[in-house]
């Protein structure tokens, strides 16, 4: 007699769908733990868009409304002296002497720009320039709450920066830490020139945009998003509603937009902050050496292998090590170096007191060197065209 085999075809569709099912949550992006023992939210994978019936996006609303709430105003309170303009004559202060009438105060409110919340406790993002010179701090959200909020640690050579208010329970921007791809929409929100929440559209133009003089450790998205003083601290996000980086710079001539806007990379804001939650500050690698920085001719030729070495700094881990003058860096670690900035972060990343080992070109011949990495002390900025945004 022979079997029929009818059920065979039904389990293996079952076999299917529950294979389908197990794939799809592998691929979820779960939610990472903060350098303190927090769980952060989780990366949004849907896009939220609105689309018409042929299929074409109409609208980014669903998220925006979504990341808008997380994007705060970051305000400055400072007292004022108002003095009577005879207090700067010098013959009425001579005739009062030590008796000069008290002066009055004020408080001046000035916005200086934006910020994201990245966890519901309280912790916000936002460039470091944004908040450097504030004698008080106050966070405006979106809800029309207002509240002082603590420096919790500084970078200047990022230009980021973590503040924290005391309230709870706050929406947040789930980091998304990669996929970005240049062409991908994006969404930059902020506080431009103090008018008020604004949402601007774009795409990324470029990832990786570094050796531009902004920061010290450049590794930027560019997007040509309007992005416009005031915005700087504040979120560019994808249209799921992740954030994917923090505003913080433009190129500009006249001080405008010119679709030229950069964002630091979500990934890059994570680590930084990890890092001053963990240490109340950014420990990061160092050699002691300046580079040639390349030229401006050179920024869109396919980049060689190597950087030169422009200076030494005495007693310096490099200079311990014997490293010169002239000098090209070709590879460290085995890892091949293709320009000032990949070397620096490259190091950045490196703990103090662990040796490296640098292979560089020193007179036409290739020569191996051990260096035991330093620690990086904070250095000034450079001046550039690329202006960071700190005011309206």
């Amino acid at each position: 007699m022979r079997r029929s085999f009818t059920w065979l075809p039904w389990v293996l569709l079952i076999i299917v769908i529950v294979s389908f099912v197990a794939w799809q949550k592998l691929h979820v992006p779960k939610a990472t733990i903060s350098s303190d023992g927090v769980k952060m939210p989780a990366e949004k994978v849907e896009p939220l868009v609105n689309t018409s019936r042929s299929g074409g996006v109409v609208s980014y609303s669903a998220a925006v409304k979504v990341a808008a709430p997380a994007v705060v105003n970051i305000f400055t309170t400072q007292k004022v002296k108002q003095n009577h303009p005879l207090l700067n004559d010098p013959v009425f202060r001579e005739f009062f002497g030590n008796n000069l009438p008290d002066q009055r105060q004020s408080e001046n409110e000035n916005s200086l720009g934006s910020g994201v919340i990245v966890r519901p406790d309280g912790y916000i993002l936002t460039n470091n320039h944004v908040i450097a010179q504030a004698e008080q701090i106050v966070v405006g959200l979106y809800d029309g709450r207002r509240a002082v909020a603590k420096v919790v640690g500084t970078d200047p050579d990022s230009d980021l920066a973590v503040i924290k208010i005391d309230l709870d329970k706050l929406p947040v921007l789930p980091f998304k830490l990669s996929g970005n791809e240049v062409g991908d929409v994006v969404l930059a929100i902020g506080n431009p020139f103090g008018v008020g929440q604004t949402v601007t559209q774009g795409i990324i133009s470029a990832t990786g945009r570094s050796d531009l003089g902004i920061n010290t450790y450049e590794d930027f998205i560019q997007t040509d998003a309007a992005i416009n003083p005031g915005n700087s601290g504040g979120a560019l996000i994808d249209v799921a509603g992740n954030l994917i980086g923090v505003n913080t710079a433009i190129f500009s001539q006249s001080g405008g937009n010119l679709g030229i806007g950069f964002a630091i990379p979500a990934k890059i804001c994570q680590q930084i902050m990890n890092s001053i939650l963990k240490d109340g500050r950014v420990i990061r690698g160092w050699l002691g050496i300046s580079l040639v920085p390349p030229k401006q001719e050179d920024v869109l030729k396919p980049r060689e292998a190597g950087v030169v070495v422009a200076d030494v700094l005495r007693d310096g881990p490099a200079a311990q090590a014997g490293i010169k003058v002239g000098d090209k860096i070709i590879k460290v670690n085995e890892e091949e170096i293709t320009s000032a900035s990949h070397l620096i972060n490259y190091v950045a990343l490196q703990q103090p007191n662990n040796t490296i080992r640098i292979e560089v070109i020193r007179n036409e011949k290739p020569v191996t060197i051990d260096v035991v990495v330093g620690e990086r002390k904070l250095q000034p900025s450079n001046d550039s065209q690329y202006i960071p945004l700190p005011k309206r």
